[in-house]
């Protein structure tokens, strides 16, 4: 069955690509004998719409052409499938294969793998990989929230989002609607940088606390997106890479090794604590309740009742 498919797609390719004029699905039946011995033609039609699809999927540029007479008529210009000389050194390709690694736990991983096998038959040196079996550390950016793909891909076409988001010091979720922008992965976690159209402003949502389904929405964008650096420096600001001040906490021995890695300054407390100087941004105090017992707030104030209040809101449920 699967050399019987691939015999399909392979002549319905070079039917596509070897015609001068648009051909229509009737010719296109006639031409092809795994088409003629379609028993009917809703079955012919299924069985071409799937073709049609897993060509375009795996690169192939087939245009619809609608002629005088009303009929739909497909072909495959040469030009248009033509893939461009690669120019790439060793170092660049091993790059390339290290990057597409990172997508393995994500649905990328099938595109990542695709893009390399292309470009490894446009001659980009991938014969062997220097890192395959050799190395005890590989790059993984998990990415298993239902929300990141439909966000990812409304972040890529430029449509508008609507989804239930619950912050961390809310009981109930609430329904936002954004304009997103880009998605980043910091310390682990993936937020979504965008305009929230209720509040008329820049915000980042932590995608974890997403809840239901994320919805597109017709239209276009009602403020400007600013440049990648920007957006960055916005997620990293929401989510407490970038500090403005330092704030003391009292940690259990032997815990807290994250927070520890950052600690400005580190003193035994006795009685099986440790007491840290730690820099102090916004999105501290959703790190710290994720340290739960482990972690005492000593100052700012501010920061101890904000880890409360959250701590409150878990505890609620």
């Amino acid at each position: 069955m699967a050399i019987a498919k691939a015999e399909r797609l392979m002549n319905l390719a070079l039917c596509l690509l070897g015609t001068r004029r648009p051909l229509s699905k009737r010719e296109l039946r006639a031409s092809i004998e795994a088409y003629i011995e379609a028993a009917t033609d809703e079955a012919f039609n299924r069985m071409f719409e799937r073709d049609k699809d897993d060509l375009r999927e795996l690169g192939l540029v087939i245009e619809t052409v609608e002629g005088f007479d009303g009929d739909i008529g497909y072909r495959a210009h040469r030009d248009s499938n033509r893939l461009p000389p690669v120019a790439l050194d060793a170092s660049e390709a091993a790059a390339l294969q290290l990057a597409a690694k990172v997508w393995q736990q994500a649905r990328l991983a099938g595109a990542a793998s695709g893009a390399l096998q292309k470009l490894r038959a446009a001659g980009m040196p991938l014969a062997e990989d220097a890192y395959t079996g050799q190395s005890a550390l590989e790059p993984r950016i998990p990415a298993q929230e239902p929300a990141f793909e439909p966000l990812m891909l409304a972040c890529r076409d430029r449509r508008p989002v609507v989804f239930e988001y619950r912050k961390a010091t809310a009981a109930r979720p609430e329904t936002r609607h954004v304009d997103p922008w880009t998605l980043e992965c910091c310390r682990g976690h993936w937020y979504l940088a965008g305009w929230d159209r209720d509040r008329g402003a820049e915000r980042v949502f932590r995608l974890s606390r997403i809840t239901g389904r994320v919805k597109s929405r017709a239209g276009a964008f009602t403020a400007a997106v600013p440049d990648h650096v920007t957006v960055r420096e916005t997620v990293e600001r929401w989510a407490g890479e970038i500090a403005t001040s330092t704030a003391r906490i009292r940690l259990r021995a032997g815990a807290g090794y994250p927070l520890r890695a950052r600690a400005l300054s580190v003193r035994e407390a006795g009685e099986g604590w440790d007491e840290l100087e730690i820099p102090y941004g916004h999105g501290l105090d959703a790190w710290l309740v994720e340290f739960g017992p482990d972690v005492v707030v000593l100052e700012p104030a501010e920061l101890r009742t904000d880890v409360v209040e959250r701590l409150r809101a878990v505890a609620k449920g």
